[in-house]
């Protein structure tokens, strides 16, 4: 249970457990939620392309908490037309004690998004469905290769300072 931020008794105390790691969703909310539906009725039984956008924000809150936004861009497009658009802004509230510094990152842009991601993903499909679409039901994101990039991105930024990202 010490992964979980409970102490043996369930209150969440941690007596006994002063120095272990914890790192415990606090909460998680739809943050912004946004959808742009033009295409209706005309395409609410075609199937359109779809583009998805994903983005990852992490900031200190205050103290060992920090809020990781996930932001998911939908748009549909049928035959070029703009069948919807979609964006949501989906957070959680993280506790994260006694955990190394070079392994928070990876916990704030990895493991947080993997558990809000099928909440997010259930917001995107039950709001595509009640504008009137087909649901859509986004594939699982690889969260640990898009923190690899966005690493190795960096780290080439950093080497060449004077080239465009």
């Amino acid at each position: 249970m010490s992964g979980e931020g409970l102490s043996p008794n369930g209150n969440g105390s941690g007596s006994g457990s002063g120095d272990a790691p914890r790192v415990q969703l606090l909460a998680q909310y739809v943050k912004d939620l946004s959808f742009e539906n033009p295409g209706a009725p005309m395409f609410s039984t075609a199937r359109p392309a779809i583009d998805l956008g994903v983005d990852l924000q992490a900031r200190r809150v205050e103290g060992d908490q920090y809020e990781i936004e996930l932001r998911l861009r939908v748009s549909a497009k049928h035959e070029e037309r703009t069948a919807f658009l979609m964006e949501l802004s989906y957070a959680g509230l993280a506790l994260i004690q006694n955990v190394p510094e070079e392994v928070i990152s990876q916990i704030l842009l990895i493991e947080i998004p993997m558990m809000l991601f099928p909440f997010a993903r259930r917001v995107v499909a039950d709001t595509i469905r009640d504008g009137g679409m087909p649901p859509l039901m986004i594939e699982p994101i690889d969260f640990a290769s898009l923190y690899r990039a966005k690493a190795e991105q960096q780290q080439q930024q950093m080497a060449n300072p004077t080239a465009e990202a």
